[in-house]
């Protein structure tokens, strides 16, 4: 158990800090692989679909895994599961650059590769969160994962543009650059000691079922009307909006945007989140983790119909960048109404529901905006997606455990 008597600060804790700049690697050399497959799929076909199919299957493995890599992380150390899904990720991607290298890189490698690469994903992505839990404070865990959405959001703003830049050196240098990012993250684990086993389930604890299995998680965050009421407040908010960024991009089409134009608009989005990193501590000393939640979701409501406003592109990259200037508190919030709610020996299960939940709402947004393109003009369905919006945070915020829920105290 960590020794939180005398915390350092967390620019001194170098577990932390060296396990940081490992998944930073990782991460920043995951948006370089969203940008350069498509890229490198695209030049060797010319077909669109074909180039979109990585991305896809890699979706649907994560997706897949999703439940089970929750029961892993429960079951077995959360460290050496980490470690297997850093070496799996880097053999496959590395798998990549030599069949480049040697000219025998075909499609069906590049689908199994995303295959493999979205299944180690979905099992390193609990672990990995909840390696920050093992080797920071209880106090210091807000500004911890506060780092964390930092971390992410300047991978997001630097990724596609530096995977444009390498691809344009050769076609394998992006791919090997990911390569190198899952390596990093591999050696950076191995040079952080801690206790990965989960707890045992404590038996005098109604709400852990026994024995556990890989739907515990769901059945748990079902059964808590906190828990319930914060996962309905960050769905609809997740997938309208994956589903407003395609709206803008064809609103900022239609109005004469070029494709370099709209590419710096979405940047809002990045910008937004990395400023709202700074944030967090601000943010929780003015009212409760719930209130706060639904506050920061209502106010996303009217700005999904600000991108009709005049001012062009600068108008709709403000509202993006205020609608994302919250996304850093409330993921945080997520964990301290959700995970932190949760015994550890159920932990893992219930952040992979979570995120599996969360992930789900990106391509279904997608989808549902592009069948409301089909027949709506960019605006109407913006108004639509606003009005989505505000009847799926309307049980959330008649929830009175969420509107009370409060900060857990220091220590806890």
């Amino acid at each position: 158990m960590l020794d939180t008597a005398i915390p350092v600060p967390l620019h001194q804790n170098r577990r932390f800090q060296v396990l940081w700049t490992g998944a930073a690697a990782s991460v920043l050399g995951a948006r370089l692989a969203d940008t350069a497959y498509p890229l490198l799929l695209l030049a060797m076909t010319g077909s669109p679909a074909v180039a979109g199919a990585f991305g896809a299957v890699q979706f649907a493995a994560s997706v897949l895994c999703g439940v089970h890599a929750g029961a892993v992380a429960d079951r077995y150390d959360r460290r050496t599961v980490l470690l297997a899904a850093d070496a799996v990720r880097f053999l496959a991607t590395a798998s990549v650059v030599v069949a480049l290298a040697v000219h025998h890189f075909t499609v069906a490698h590049a689908l199994l590769a995303a295959a493999v690469v979205g299944g180690a994903t979905a099992y390193g992505g609990p672990v990995r969160m909840l390696a920050v839990r093992a080797v920071v404070p209880a106090a210091q865990l807000p500004q911890a994962l506060a780092r964390e959405e930092l971390r992410g959001s300047t991978a997001a703003l630097l990724g596609p543009p530096l995977a444009g830049l390498l691809f344009a050196v050769g076609r394998a240098v992006p791919v090997l650059g990911t390569a190198l990012g899952s390596l990093f993250s591999f050696l950076a684990t191995c040079a952080v000691r801690y206790d990965g086993r989960p707890a045992a389930p404590e038996s005098d604890r109604s709400e852990v079922p026994h024995p556990p299995g890989p739907w515990t998680g769901l059945r748990l965050l079902l059964a808590s009307p906190l828990l319930r009421a914060t996962l309905g407040a960050a769905i609809p908010l997740n997938l309208v909006g994956s589903a407003m960024t395609l709206a803008v991009i064809v609103l900022l089409r239609d109005r004469g945007g070029s494709s370099t134009a709209i590419g710096l608009t979405l940047a809002g989005e990045a910008v937004g989140a990395i400023a709202g990193a700074f944030l967090v501590g601000r943010l929780q000393r003015l009212a409760g983790p719930g209130r706060l939640l639904l506050a920061a979701a209502w106010l996303c409501v009217p700005l999904t119909l600000a991108p009709l406003l005049p001012g062009g592109q600068v108008t709709v990259f403000l509202a993006l960048a205020a609608m994302n200037l919250a996304m850093p508190a409330l993921r945080v919030m997520i964990d301290v109404l959700i995970f932190q709610q949760v015994p550890d020996a159920l932990r893992g299960r219930v952040i992979a529901v979570t995120m599996t939940a969360l992930m789900l709402g990106v391509p279904a947004g997608t989808f549902g905006a592009g069948l409301l393109l089909d027949r709506l003009a960019p605006g109407t369905a913006l108004a639509l997606l606003a009005g989505l919006l505000a009847l799926g945070l309307l049980p959330s915020t008649c929830s009175r455990a969420l509107r009370s829920a409060a900060w857990p105290a220091p220590g806890h």
